[in-house]
């Protein structure tokens, strides 16, 4: 079978064997069997009691395999209840149940152990579902009775059997509460029989579940089962400081993943001198701040200045010494301590399948963009380059033909490779002393090429009338000599 959250299937991803979800969010407190594939010799020896869970994980129960079946981990069984039967799934097996019971001190002989009646048919299953959707409008009504009593106590669960005979509340109270009217009323009410369980508020953060400030979920629901008192001391041995917001977990209390790294720091702080709370110097005392047991250094302060001074343990024996002898040294032999930076490694991988790295990628694009300034740089350059080159290279021709369209300095050389097909398109434009000298032929025209290009300057001048006055003269001195070789 298969969990419902973890999908549909016989057995849906993320789950072990017969369906039992690995993860905390099905199934709470759930236990790797890691005994279960050894090999015994005599499997009627082997441990015939069963851990049983219920509500997913939320409470834990042993019970006697009297029946001829061999129950698997995930196994939905029928076992004796109040005036009934209950439904379970099977969490442990074999001597890792053993093991539990001298962990708990339950014999195994015990005639306190409640025995398995069947496996869970349909109709046990049926029964089941049916109390387990009471269980929310059962609870609300339940939190209204009590606050119209004025008890002050607040109801965390309602579990009900699965027959639905007995209905188990568990409340969370600070002092003793007086329910003996509130039993009455809740038999009378939901016609079940009433059992009252108070629980702490750790046992509350566990049935309700989350997520810690570490993003994991929390080791209450997930497998956490003894709860030790966490007091101040043991966030102040491990340096850290006292913050009742960021040292209390969702249940209020202080985290219980505080004493899980106690014992370490304990073992750590054997090295350091206890008496050496404060020191004496020549000028002034100082007084210690905190231990660093990954550098074995203490690090002292004094009242007349802010900075903080890291000395060795035999420095600070030493002084701690001088000081039984009645001599303060001058100064603190302190150490500099240097932070390293932890240096990212860029993993190589082979893009087999086309893996790359976000860097990579960041790389790319800045060089791209480099490039694309680069390119935009000398594209800028070329524009304001391109317009001297012209001028200097091809002379004063470009500049008319932008503006006038071909201009009048291009029609005296195709005139001379095409013959008179152009002259008369361009005689109103470069006057009649140019057409005198295309009508002689090509012998006079290269002679009078740079006359025909100063003819062509007073057409380019009509544009430009403040030039007109420096080339008047021009026209004139080429009309002359036109006149002079035609005589």
């Amino acid at each position: 079978m298969a969990c419902g959250s973890c999908g549909s299937g016989s057995t849906p991803g993320g789950c072990q064997s017969h369906g039992s979800c690995s993860s905390g969010s099905c199934n709470r407190m759930n236990v790797h069997d890691w005994l279960a594939n050894l090999p015994f010799s005599d499997p009627e020896s082997g441990c015939r009691i069963v851990e049983v869970s219920f509500n997913n994980g939320s409470r834990k129960d042993y019970f006697k395999n009297t029946t001829t079946y061999f129950f698997e981990k995930g196994d939905m069984i029928a076992v004796e209840g109040v005036s009934g039967f209950d439904v379970g799934s099977v969490n442990m097996t074999g001597e890792l149940v053993r093991l539990q019971l001298k962990k708990n001190n339950v014999k195994e002989e015990s005639a306190d152990i409640k025995k398995i009646l069947r496996r869970a048919n349909d109709s046990d299953l049926g029964k089941s579902k049916e109390s387990k959707a009471r269980e929310k409008a059962v609870m609300i009504r339940s939190r209204a009775i009590a606050k119209h009593l004025n008890l002050d106590m607040k109801v965390a669960e309602v579990e009900i059997q699965a027959d639905g005979r007995k209905a188990t509340f568990f409340y969370i109270a600070d002092d003793r509460v007086d329910f003996r009217e509130l039993i009455k009323i809740y038999a009378g009410e939901f016609k079940v029989k009433v059992e009252m369980k108070q629980i702490g508020a750790r046992q509350e953060a566990g049935k309700v579940g989350g997520i810690g400030s570490c993003g994991r979920e929390l080791c209450c629901s997930t497998w956490l089962t003894d709860f030790k008192s966490v007091n101040t001391n043991a966030a102040r041995y491990q340096n850290l400081s006292i913050n009742q917001t960021k040292l209390s977990g969702q249940c209020g209390r202080l985290k219980c993943c505080l004493n899980f790294e106690l014992d370490t720091y304990l073992d750590a702080l054997q090295n350091f001198p206890d008496d050496c709370d404060m020191i004496e110097l020549a000028r002034s005392r100082a007084f210690l701040v905190k231990k660093d047991i990954f550098r074995n250094l203490m690090w002292y302060t004094m009242p007349d200045s802010n900075k903080q001074y890291p000395l060795t343990i035999e420095s600070v024996k030493k002084i701690k010494a001088l000081n039984r002898q009645g001599i303060r040294p001058e100064e603190l032999e302190t150490v500099e301590v240097v932070s390293k930076k932890p240096v990212e490694i860029e993993p190589t991988y082979v893009d087999v399948v086309g893996q790359i790295s976000l860097k990579s990628l960041e790389k790319t694009s800045r060089k791209r963009r480099e490039n694309e300034r680069g390119q935009g740089q000398q594209g800028g350059n070329r524009q304001q380059q391109r317009p001297p080159q012209n001028r200097e290279g091809q002379g004063s021709q470009r500049p008319p033909q932008n503006r006038e369209g071909q201009g009048s300095q291009r029609p005296p050389q195709d005139r001379g490779r095409q013959g008179q097909q152009r002259p008369p398109q361009n005689r109103e434009g470069q006057g009649q002393p140019r057409p005198q000298q295309n009508r002689e032929g090509q012998g006079s025209q290269r002679p009078n090429q740079p006359g025909g290009n100063r003819q062509g300057q007073p057409n380019r001048q009509q544009n430009n009338p403040p030039n007109r006055s420096s080339q008047a003269n021009r026209p004139a001195q080429g009309a002359d000599g036109a006149e002079e070789t035609n005589k």
